[in-house]
């Protein structure tokens, strides 16, 4: 379990096809505190530490992950939004984030509000999940308010910390990011579908 709060950034140095595998080395500071099975979350992302030293770790995303994922997409020196998973006892200061992506969405539109961005998302209409106003979000990784909910697509208002300490500051519109619907929510919808 995540929060959605990102600790650091990964910067991609390798990535290497194996099958239908990726795995994806990444240099970070948080690389000399990890060590082999440990979970992080990358873009919102669940992967496993398959080997580390003190300045890069390995992850292996299989291909559920990539079909799911802007992980495929990813190129080196991309950024990467990174999170340790949860400690019990913790503050939880975002929201409950499991690292499994529902999906991808494209960035329609980023507008600067005098201090701060709205980032506007869409989403195929296969995917079965909603947003509601105010409800929680994850992109990338990142836990988020939804600030304009609509069918199959959504916005939310970045503050300057986020922007700056997340990869926000590199979506384009066009880029896409991985989402994790908030898990009550799908229960919910999931139950409502019955």
């Amino acid at each position: 379990m995540f929060t959605g709060i990102i600790e650091a950034f990964g910067r991609i140095t390798a990535l290497e096809k194996e099958d239908q595998n990726l795995h994806l080395t990444l240099q970070s500071p948080l690389a000399a505190e990890l060590k082999i099975d440990q979970s992080l979350s990358h873009n919102g992302v669940c992967l496993t530490v398959v080997a580390c030293n003190d300045s890069e770790y390995t992850v292996t995303a299989i291909k559920e992950t990539l079909d799911k994922s802007n992980l495929g997409v990813l190129q080196i020196d991309a950024l990467v939004n990174l999170e340790r998973a949860m400690k019990l006892g913790d503050r939880l200061d975002g929201h409950i984030v499991q690292g499994h992506v529902d999906h991808t969405a494209k960035c329609t539109n980023i507008r600067f509000e005098g201090g701060s961005w709205v980032f506007s998302f869409e989403y195929t209409s296969a995917t079965p999940h909603v947003t509601i106003e105010k409800g929680s979000i994850t992109v990338n990784g990142v836990s988020l308010t939804v600030v304009d909910s609509k069918t199959h697509g959504f916005s939310v208002a970045i503050i300057p910390y986020t922007y700056e300490h997340t990869n926000f500051h590199t979506f384009e519109v066009g880029s896409i990011v991985n989402i994790e619907f908030d898990m009550i929510g799908k229960y919910i919808s999931k139950l409502h579908a019955k």
